[in-house]
């Protein structure tokens, strides 16, 4: 068994620090049903009638970003639900988005944007939960301990890395739902296994290097395959009576540990100074650019999933000064990363979503935050769970479509509404996997990934 120490973890929002670890190998294997995880990536192909070699890239904006002031404006509503920015047209008909996005406004072909999601809740941690697992289990701010494995864990345990020697599942620079580390994003009863590797370390800051690559104190490369060799003549031993299977998957962990600690593969990854500096200038030389160009870089040597950390957008007042400083660096990270992946030739294999926990009030408040009107700075907006964003783009999805829309007010979906489960369904069916796949749960009954597996099929190619 190997165990990464990844460090403490930042404290964000109303979230408590924790000290995160980063398990490869033996521990926690017995909630999963080890028998079934030499299968799981042959069955899930099988279900799902193909295979594929897609990535995922996930850049989630913690905090609750406002769909009224970023893709579904209404400039015809009354001032104080239309917000402070005007819209702007893109190169694609009919689709348009705030002026603070003009990068992004010349790529909207290349993505497209469900305008009608909802769940329903404006409780921060109910909102993470339900848009990264899907469930809502009575998590809220009172209960806020993860109840279900979420997407990327799930998809690790499916699918495994696209190429061997690294990772399947990564955070950049951190996983974290509002404030807990990994949080929402986290194997739960899958095991610590299927949480994902995080960086930590800022890709924006000089000498950017990952400290959980740094082998133990002692421990040479040499040691590490002698203590290795040791462990595979110790395993030998209970071999004879299992009829499981169960170290045959054991043995599967450990090679991906041994491969990634040991291996040149992950290592490469992570050198973002071999990149051109022009590159670099285009994603935004700060954490958020610097971190969407290192997912682009992990997806493109194998990782499967990859998740990016925005944080910080509770906006309930100033909105004005906070987005004019945040959007220009989504729009700098998110537009060169579809240009990026598009030169590449990796847009038809990678997905790309942008999303949060839920989106902002439509109306706006006064901006006092309980004292006098804009003694706050600018009004601001709250928890809204009732109409929300999600961009999805690339990894076989259409560009350029609009899925739904809401209210002439932006308060609730108008036409064909969309929940977090239709879009992981879409996600899995973009991966190869089977929407209507169940995972055991801690009392080892078999238990649905999804409650709703349908798809958005107008995105599908």
């Amino acid at each position: 068994m190997f165990r990464v120490d990844a460090g403490p973890a930042p404290t964000y929002c109303d979230g408590v620090s924790r000290r995160s670890f980063v398990q490869l190998g033996m521990a926690g294997m017995g909630a999963i049903g080890l028998p079934q995880f030499a299968r799981a990536k042959e069955n899930t192909a099988e279900k799902s009638g193909q295979k594929k070699n897609t990535s995922v890239i996930l850049i989630w904006l913690d905090g609750g970003p406002g769909h009224m002031d970023m893709y579904d404006m209404k400039p015809e509503a009354p001032a104080e639900y239309r917000g402070l920015w005007s819209p702007i047209r893109t190169n694609v008909s009919g689709f348009d988005m705030t002026e603070l996005y003009p990068k992004q406004a010349q790529v909207a072909d290349k993505f497209s944007m469900v305008r009608s999601l909802h769940h329903d809740t404006g409780d921060h941690f109910a909102g993470g939960h339900r848009m990264l697992t899907t469930k809502n289990m009575g998590v809220s701010g009172a209960n806020n301990g993860q109840k279900f494995p979420g997407i990327g864990a799930i998809v690790a345990r499916e699918l495994g890395a696209r190429k061997q020697g690294m990772p399947a599942y990564l955070s950049v620079p951190h996983a974290s739902s509002i404030g807990l580390v990994p949080g929402y994003f986290g194997g739960h009863f899958l095991g610590v296994q299927y949480d994902p590797f995080m960086t930590h370390a800022d890709p924006s800051a000089p000498n950017f290097t990952i400290p959980n690559l740094n082998l133990a104190s002692g421990l040479s490369i040499d040691r590490l395959g002698d203590r290795r060799t040791l462990n595979a003549q110790l395993d030998r031993i209970p071999r004879s009576i299992d009829r499981k299977g169960t170290f045959d998957s054991l043995d599967r962990f450990d090679q991906d540990a041994y491969e990634f600690v040991s291996g040149p593969a992950a290592r490469k990854a992570f050198f973002i100074d071999h990149e051109d500096p022009r590159l670099r200038d285009q994603y935004g030389r700060n954490s958020w650019g610097q971190s969407t160009l290192l997912a682009r870089r992990l997806v493109e040597a194998g990782a499967t999933f990859v998740t990016v950390q925005y944080s910080g957008w509770d906006h309930h007042w100033d909105l004005k000064g906070g987005y004019e400083r945040v959007l220009p660096m989504v729009d700098s990270a998110v537009a060169s990363l579809f240009q990026d992946l598009d030169q590449r030739g990796l847009l038809e294999t990678t997905l790309v979503v942008l999303c949060g926990e839920f989106s902002r009030t439509p109306r706006m408040n006064d901006g006092g935050n309980g004292g006098a009107p804009m003694s706050q700075g600018t009004p601001g907006r709250d928890h809204w769970g009732n109409s929300m964003f999600c961009l999805m783009g690339g990894g076989g999805v259409k560009g350029g479509q609009i899925i739904g829309s809401t209210d002439r007010l932006g308060t609730a979906p108008a036409s064909r509404p969309v929940t977090p489960a239709n879009i992981h369904a879409t996600i899995y069916k973009v991966l190869g996997i089977d929407p209507t796949i169940h995972i055991m749960d801690h009392a080892g009954r078999p238990t649905p990934v999804l409650e709703d597996p349908t798809a958005i099929d107008e995105l599908l190619a």
